[in-house]
């Protein structure tokens, strides 16, 4: 007890990164560029899927190429669930980032190789598993810097998440030039190389500034939970397989199928996951409370990913399709430079609401507050798109200001769930399955990807105005309804704020 309290003073006293634990410097600069390598890849990906042979690209249909990217991202997120697993029971979070890194990196490589849909597929498989086991567990460490009731933590997660949107910002203007000026390829080894830089930081500042518990597992497995986890892994392995073989057999196994079953596979993940944590005997009574206070922060969380994700699909392809990029006759805007917009107004927003949150302390509205009013806002950015078809119609090319305009909108509901999200998940999870309650926060961003890879391919000119709206008003509905949950959601958190 005495060495946890001091600890504790040691976390409150370390201010040394703009009022910030010196960790979090190395976390920010590491994240930093495994996005900058992720976001630079995503902002031509979409692209190099659907355009001709001819011009560089695969030839797939635009539909099912919106359909890949986002189960692609959906099996990016699902995967966390992967790496939590490995950093609490076997390597604890700082190698298990560190050989999630490399899996990314080779993913990019295989990419930048003209290999066509071989490695494509290959490198799909090598980046969700890598980020599986980046992601949750760099997000952990960040929690892992601060005292539970340290009123530096929500400005010290949006600093992390300043980070992580400055790389994403710089990569589709780089990579995009890159890739859609001369070839896809060169744009996809410029990402490689920044997930190198990333994980040079990471070593480099790893050793002098991390805590040293994250070496270690949280709650190492034991020798008789391997047996266990062998058959169950053995057994998933094996009814996979099988479901591939019956859908074969039934020459019902082809892309669009097997992304449907990726989808109810990414769906179910994390209702599964939240009945194991619940049930589990080893929460108390209080963490048990807190997690269930967590589940309509899910639900909320997922429907604002829906529409926030779609920034690489659908609103990919009306920036190509349906947008005047002839900027003032002198410049020809590349389409994957729209991609930087979503980074771009989080970083013009982050110090305002770092700011607001410091300036408020414990006068700032709550969680389940800032979800609400998040997913009301995130909503409004999708009416705000249905103005430009509904004057201009579907044939024409619109100003891009109109998609400026909705990233606009829909960032500020960012502000207010994203960095907001990953702190309350940390204040909310049990000491049991830290790790593994960071990945169910990237399990809603899962999901909502699972539901977008479905419902994406009903995006089509003809159908753009019901498409926004049908979106927008499930967003707002389920905002204005979470607005009335407020206070039995804060009853459960047992005084997490």
């Amino acid at each position: 007890m005495q060495q946890q309290g001091q600890n504790d003073q040691e976390k409150r006293a370390d201010t040394s990164f703009f009022g910030q634990p010196r960790g979090l410097s190395t976390l920010f600069f590491t994240e930093m560029w495994e996005r900058f390598s992720y976001y630079g890849m995503r902002a031509i990906l979409l692209y190099y899927m659907y355009w001709s042979v001819a011009k560089g690209g695969l030839g797939y249909e635009p539909g099912l190429a919106a359909s890949i990217m986002s189960i692609y991202g959906s099996l990016v997120y699902l995967t966390s669930v992967i790496g939590g697993f490995i950093s609490d029971r076997i390597l604890g979070s700082r190698r298990t980032v560190f050989y999630g890194g490399i899996l990314i990196m080779f993913g990019h490589i295989a990419l930048s190789m003209p290999l066509g849909s071989i490695a494509l597929f290959v490198s799909i498989v090598l980046i969700t598993l890598g980020t599986g086991l980046l992601k949750p567990n760099i997000s952990e460490m960040v929690g892992d810097l601060y005292t539970e009731y340290d009123n530096r933590r929500d400005s010290g997660f949006t600093i992390f998440v300043f980070g992580i949107n400055f790389g994403s910002f710089i990569s589709p203007i780089l990579v995009g030039w890159l890739g859609m000026s001369y070839n896809f390829h060169l744009g996809f080894s410029l990402a490689a190389i920044g997930m190198f830089f990333g994980l040079l930081q990471y070593i480099r500042g790893g050793r002098k500034h991390l805590p040293s518990s994250s070496l270690y597992p949280s709650d190492p497995l034991e020798p008789e939970d391997v047996k266990k986890l062998s058959v169950r892994i053995g057994l998933g392995v094996v009814v996979f397989a099988l479901v591939l073989l019956l859908m074969n057999v039934m020459g019902a196994l082809t892309i669009a199928n097997f992304i449907t079953l990726l989808s109810v596979i990414a769906v179910a993940t994390p209702v599964v996951y939240f009945v194991i944590i619940i049930s589990s005997k080893k929460i108390s009574s209080t963490e048990r409370s807190r997690v269930i206070a967590y589940i309509p922060l899910f639900i909320a969380a997922a429907i604002f990913w829906a529409i926030e994700e779609q920034g690489s699909s659908v609103l990919a392809l009306f920036a190509a399709n349906q947008t005047n990029n002839n900027f003032f006759s002198f410049l020809q805007i590349k389409p994957a430079w729209y991609q930087s917009l979503n980074p771009f107004f989080i970083m013009l927003y982050t110090p305002f609401f770092a700011w607001l949150w410091i300036k408020l302390g414990k006068k700032q509205p709550s969680s389940p507050s800032k979800f609400s009013m998040g997913l009301v806002i995130s909503g409004l950015s999708y009416l705000f798109m249905v103005i430009p078809v509904s004057l201009f119609g579907t044939s024409a090319k619109v100003s891009p200001f109109w998609l400026i305009g909705s990233w606009a909108i829909v960032e500020v509901a960012e502000m207010l769930v994203s960095p907001i999200g990953l702190s309350v998940t940390t204040k909310l999870a049990p000491k049991a399955f830290e790790s593994q309650m960071m990945s169910m926060w990237f399990l809603a961003d899962s999901a909502a990807q699972a539901v977008n890879s479905q419902i994406v391919k009903y995006y089509t000119p003809d159908n753009e105005v019901n498409y926004f709206t049908l979106v927008a008003i499930a967003a707002v509905v389920f905002g204005v309804i979470l607005v009335f949950l407020v206070k039995p959601i804060k009853k459960l958190m047992e005084g997490v704020n």
